[in-house]
């Protein structure tokens, strides 16, 4: 997996389409942009020119790259834009392939399936103001946040965090906010300690405002250090990859699942996710990071206590979804709405 693109560009062109899944959709990349240096923008269209679902800032969509293999991308145009889902795409040296490959097969005209909309960082309709901090790939959200935030007249502000102005993403479309004083941009040259002054911005911050962060895994790190004393629900943070675990999980036991739709019982044993079961027994399940971070493989619960172990969902989500890759289940049995 860690050249999935060399796999890709020698034998793959396009991945079957789904014709019966209404939560996939089969768009055309009507452009491909260099945004920044290692980053390509990705325009995505209806090939009839039809509406496409809607979404709020902060809303992730599911790529299909290949059979199997699927990543997700935050929609960084104007969510009032009914017409188009803009996407951006970091090339990761060290990553899985998944952006290898789109970089080097993804072209305009392509045929790509998607899923539609999903949001785990959405904006607070209550706040006083706003505080965006973006670093790297990780300002893709807010490019839709600010859209909206300015759609509303809301009072915001977001510092942007990258190594170089040659690296910095989307800088045609924030140069006129720079100018307004709405946007602080904060280059390190690759040295952490010469950039961005977090427990700054963020103690200069008015009381009521709400905060965003989204980044590399380092930056996650630091901006959580740094709003450990804000009030939970005034925080609001995305993250690219799987977070360290710092809170306690008990060790896996072993459980059952049931489908509600069909009645089946499966045992899931303590060296096994839910996920591994259903497909050795026979049913499909979508998944891309299997570390509980990305939501791709979100699912609707009906009975039993689940043992939650993402870090995607809130509490008024965990009521009703589970993560199939990472959750256990504290009851005997946990029924899902499959």
């Amino acid at each position: 997996m860690d050249r999935l693109s060399d796999l890709l560009s020698a034998q793959f062109q396009e991945p079957p389409l789904s014709t019966s899944d209404p939560a996939r959709l089969k768009l055309t990349i009507r452009s491909v942009t260099d945004e920044a240096e290692g980053i390509l923008g990705f325009t995505l269209v209806d090939p009839q020119g039809g509406v496409l679902p809607a979404y709020e800032a902060g809303a992730h969509i599911d790529v299909h790259i290949a059979p199997h293999v699927v990543r997700q991308y935050s929609i960084a145009g104007d969510p009032a834009e009914r017409g188009r889902y803009v996407i951006a795409v970091l090339k990761e040296p060290a990553g899985r392939g998944g952006s290898h490959a789109m970089h080097e097969t993804f072209r305009p005209g392509r045929i790509v399936e998607v899923s539609t909309p999903r949001n785990h960082f959405r904006l607070a309709e209550s706040a006083d103001e706003h505080l965006l901090l973006g670093a790297g790939i990780g300002v893709t959200p807010m490019m839709a946040m600010i859209a909206s935030l300015e759609a509303r007249g809301a009072l915001w502000h977001m510092h942007y965090c990258t190594r170089s102005p040659e690296r910095t993403a989307f800088r045609e479309r924030l140069a006129p906010l720079v100018d307004k004083g709405k946007v602080t941009l904060h280059h390190d040259g690759g040295i952490p300690e010469h950039g961005f002054d977090l427990r700054m911005a963020l103690a200069a911050a008015k009381p009521g405002t709400h905060v965003y962060y989204c980044g590399p895994p380092g930056f996650m790190a630091a901006a959580g250090a740094a709003v450990r004393e804000w009030p939970a629900e005034n925080v609001h943070f995305e993250h690219f990859s799987a977070p360290a675990r710092t809170d306690d999980v008990r060790p896996n036991g072993a459980f059952q699942i049931k489908l509600k739709s069909s009645g089946q019982v499966f045992d899931v044993p303590a060296d096994k996710s839910i996920v591994q079961v259903l497909r050795e027994n026979g049913h499909e399940v979508d998944t891309s990071c299997e570390d509980g971070f990305c939501g791709t493989c979100q699912t609707p619960y009906a009975e039993g206590e689940p043992e939650h172990r993402d870090t995607v969902l809130d509490d008024d989500d965990r009521r009703k979804f589970v993560l199939i890759c990472c959750a256990r289940s504290k009851s005997p049995t946990l029924v899902l709405d499959l």
